[in-house]
């Protein structure tokens, strides 16, 4: 008689613990039906990059010394840089210049160490194309400026949920820098 009191007992905290399980899973899905949804509807709506996102690289040709410090620095010596001695000058004369973004890690290396700052990252991440011949970008395409999100009135901006909380930190800060 007593392994089936014991048993009964056993059967009865399995379902006690089993039961207290699905009760707990189900409190933390109601807590989240009251949160906002995360969803961007992307081609009518784009999120606001972070301040350090690196996105396309921006070259400007005209403050180039043809150095070639960007490919001494790149990872995979990415950036092509083809340029002509001028002797009467003793100085280079930088004939093109050309970076393959199929094969770019963006890692900023080229951007953070170009001694006239003739590079600069963009906010530019839509690089996509149908061939990857298209990613191959020469002096021509990457002096071209990019399209601000913020500035395009066709789109709607949304905040990163960073970028929310840090909005709201600070208005909380000046809220509380004004009651005093």
């Amino acid at each position: 008689m007593f392994p089936m009191v014991i048993g009964f007992i056993n059967y009865s905290q399995q379902t006690i613990r089993t039961a207290r399980y699905i009760g707990q899973s189900f409190i933390i899905t109601l807590s989240h039906t009251n949160r906002l949804p995360v969803t961007i509807q992307y081609p009518y709506e784009k999120s606001i990059t972070s301040e350090r996102f690196r996105g396309r690289i921006h070259f400007e040709f005209d403050k180039c010394i043809a150095c070639e410090v960007c490919v001494r620095v790149c990872p995979i010596d990415l950036p092509v840089v083809d340029w002509r001695l001028e002797r009467n000058k003793k100085k280079k004369k930088l004939l093109n210049y050309s970076i393959d973004f199929g094969f770019c890690i963006f890692c900023g290396n080229c951007v953070e160490y170009c001694p006239t700052n003739c590079l600069s990252m963009t906010e530019e991440y839509e690089l996509s194309t149908y061939d990857r011949h298209e990613l191959n970008y020469n002096q021509i395409a990457l002096g071209r400026l990019p399209m601000s999100v913020i500035g395009d009135y066709t789109i709607q901006t949304v905040l990163n949920s960073t970028q929310i909380k840090i909005d709201k930190n600070k208005s909380l800060d000046s809220r509380t820098i004004t009651n005093y």
